[in-house]
Parts: C-alpha cells; structure tokens; sequence
C-alpha cells in the first residue's frame, strides 16, 4: 500500500482551513484521555475507564444515530466502571467523533494524509467550501456507517471519513496529478494519484468482510463516494473564485 507524503503539484495560496484542521485535531487529542499527556485522567483503570466513557459520550454510537436515544454504557463496561455520568444528545457526536482518535499511531495516520492531500483540495475549492465539504464528509461517513450497522453499540471515532472524502474530492478535481507516497517497504515513488488513491479504495473494498478489524472501512466508503460526488457538482458549478476571494479575506 502506497502512504502519500507529498503532493507534487503545490497549493497556489497558503492552505489555512488544511493547518486549522489538523491543529484541531492535535489539540483535541491532546486534551482527551487518550493522550498520555492528559494526566488529570488519571492513570491504568482509572484512565482505561475514562477513555471508554468518554469515547461513548463523544463518539457516534449508531444505535444511538439510528434510534435517536441514548443507550446505556454495555454491562461489562457498567461493571467495571460504573454507569454513565454523563447525558448525551446523538446527533451531536456525528461531528465531535470525527475529532477524536484513539491513539497517536491513529492521530499521526490521519493528519499526514489530510495535510498532503487537503492542501490541494483546498485551493481548488476555496477555503469556506473546502471546511463544509470536509464537515459533509465526515457526517456522511458517519451516517453511512450507523445506517449499516444500526445496531451496533461500539462509538465510532476518527477524522478517517472525512478524510476519505478529500481523498475522493481530489481524485475528480486533479485526476492527473501525481503524489510521492512511500511505497512498503522501502522506497518512495512518484505515483499517479489514481494509483495511489485506486488502490487505497480498492483496499477499503476488500476488506468489508473483515470482522477481525476494528476499522470502519464501510464509513471510508461512504466517505470517498460523497467526497468524488460533491467534487464532482463542484467542478460542473465552476470554480469557487467568489469563495476563495471571500475567505482570503
């Protein structure tokens, strides 16, 4: 599988919404018990207890998206760290969960990938469009997902659907273009985009049947396919000179 490092055609203006972003997502992590920095968490149990309480009240449940009610914590977490201490509205966490991540390995994975490729989604959407377009996203993803699995009790976190959605906007908006990625397991090649980004869907694809993994490829899905519509609509509307005036501003 190819990483991209870096898109070889640069962004004509600085990519301000890409930075913001990621500084969200760094801050928002850091402030989270999945963070080690975070130690007013606590620490071992305490700090386990924390991290699954607070990935259920900010993460997107799909029962509780689908039902539109909030369920209880799952027993064996309500035996080991008692019941919820907090009261959730659902559809809010359709947007706070695409700022939470579990780990650093999952916060690094994501950001590198949306700063490569964000930068040019940006300027050629312009900035205003580009940050809602990344919001519609991550909701799409995020409903696709619950939908899918309506049943389901476990949260969904992660800026991953979102991202998938650029990823699928700057396939239709610069099909031609070529993205340095490293290539496993150990060198770095100029790759066409739809190389690296086809085969990054394929991937996705072949591993819906994976019940051993704790990814959501299914949201990726739904994520890429919103991104390539929307860029799509976008590209037939022209382009987004008004926008992009607006927010250089």
């Amino acid at each position: 599988m190819a990483l991209p490092l870096y898109d070889s055609q640069p962004a004509r203006r600085v990519p301000w919404v890409t930075y913001l972003l990621v500084a969200a997502n760094v801050l928002v992590f850091l402030l989270t018990p999945m963070a080690q920095f975070a130690t007013w968490y606590g620490e071992n149990d305490v700090r386990k207890c924390k991290v699954t309480q607070f990935s259920m009240e900010y993460g997107a449940v799909p029962k509780e998206l689908t039902t539109g009610e909030q369920q209880p914590l799952p027993a064996e977490v309500a035996h080991e760290c008692g019941q919820a201490t907090f009261t959730k509205t659902p559809w809010t966490s359709a947007f706070t969960s695409m700022f939470l991540h579990s780990n650093w390995v999952h916060l690094l994975g994501n950001l590198v990938v949306l700063f490569v490729v964000g930068m040019g989604v940006e300027d050629r959407l312009g900035r205003l469009r580009y940050l809602l377009a990344y919001l519609l996203f991550g909701l799409v993803a995020v409903c696709g997902f619950a939908y899918t699995t309506p049943d389901s009790g476990i949260p969904l976190i992660g800026a991953s659907g979102a991202i998938a959605g650029v990823l699928g906007a700057y396939l239709v908006l610069n099909p031609r273009g070529r993205i340095i990625s490293y290539v496993a397991p150990v060198f770095v090649a100029r790759l066409p985009v739809w190389v690296v980004l086809g085969s990054w869907f394929v991937i996705q694809w072949l591993s819906l049947g994976d019940t051993s993994s704790n990814v959501a490829y299914v949201a990726h899905i739904y994520g890429f396919a919103s991104g390539m519509l929307f860029a799509f609509l976008a590209r037939r509307a022209g382009p987004a000179r008004g926008i992009a005036a607006l927010s250089r501003g």
